[in-house]
């Protein structure tokens, strides 16, 4: 049904005659008539009856005006959200990587407080399936990462937005290591080492090997490790090396880390989301939480976006 028919309809209820309907929303009474004429169509019942020279509501043009208000004032609330007007309200659903939660989680403690109508689902996926998520609309909004040396191509059907970069570190066993920045001499000197990497994340295998290639060498992957904190024990046991992004690294006896550098570039963040879906304040809002809080952990944050 036709909102305007619909507003016709209430004003019709609220003033009682086609006259005073007709001038408040300036149509002429044939062009009112002719609009209640395809409403009754469409509803498939009699909503106006002749009073005399007037006409009055059928209790079920009575009973379509109720409704017609509670929709109406739905429908002015739903523009004033995308309008940016009054209080977001809505659940958003919000796929990330296991290690960006310290960026998340700070987020969505002061967005619980400052904005409660807003619902956030978390939804935990490395960047490759998250941005399958959002894609099939499974997912709202995403946080998700790309290596500097190794580009990821982003799927045209969606908005990316970079929010920060964080440096790589090397995971080696504090005997005797070096916590400088890496050199290609040093990183040739792992040439025999075990090297560790996580079985679900391709691109952090791809990183070490182009890493290590450069340096004239192939690494030899003996543990495949997805757990940090396993990770971590494994280099205090002096028993593997390997890549952590730095939210990741935990201070630990035994465990040294050492800047990547040039040597393995950064990993940069960004934030996902169906092209269409950003005009929902919500996500906006959302999104916005997620970039202010960017700025406590992330290096090279850019400036909030002035749609945002």
């Amino acid at each position: 049904m036709d909102f305007t028919r619909l507003r016709l309809l209430v004003e019709l209820e609220r003033l009682g005659t086609m006259a005073a309907v007709s001038e408040v929303t300036g149509m002429s009474t044939s062009a009112i008539s002719k609009h209640f004429a395809v409403l009754e169509r469409e509803a498939g019942v009699p909503l106006l009856a002749p009073d005399g020279r007037r006409v009055r509501l059928t209790p079920a043009g009575r009973r379509l005006a109720e409704h017609a208000v509670d929709i109406l004032a739905r429908v002015e609330t739903a523009r004033a959200e995308f309008d940016g007007e009054g209080e977001p309200v809505g659940r958003v659903d919000l796929v990330m990587y296991t290690t960006a939660a310290p960026l998340v989680l700070p987020a969505l403690r002061r967005l619980r407080r400052d904005h409660p109508g807003i619902e956030v689902h978390l939804t935990e996926h490395e960047s490759e399936q998250a941005l399958d998520l959002l894609q099939d609309g499974e997912a709202d909004l995403g946080v998700v990462y790309q290596y500097s040396l190794l580009p990821r191509v982003f799927p045209g059907t969606l908005t990316v937005r970079p929010i920060g970069s964080e440096d790589l570190l090397l995971v080696q066993p504090s005997e005797g290591a070096d916590s400088r920045t890496l050199t290609r001499r040093r990183l040739r000197d792992l040439a025999g080492a075990a090297w560790m990497a996580s079985p679900y994340r391709g691109d952090e295998e791809a990183l070490v090997q182009r890493m290590c290639a450069e340096a004239g060498f192939t690494p030899r992957i003996v543990h495949r490790i997805d757990n940090l904190d396993l990770f971590e024990e494994l280099a205090a046991d002096g028993v593997g090396v390997g890549v952590v992004p730095r939210l990741s690294a935990v201070t630990r006896r035994g465990v040294a880390h050492a800047p990547l550098g040039e040597l393995g570039g950064v990993r940069r963040v960004y934030l996902a989301g169906r092209t269409g879906g950003w005009a929902w304040k919500p996500i906006r809002v959302v999104a916005r939480y997620l970039h202010q809080s960017a700025q406590s952990v992330l290096n090279d944050v850019p400036p909030l976006p002035e749609s945002s």
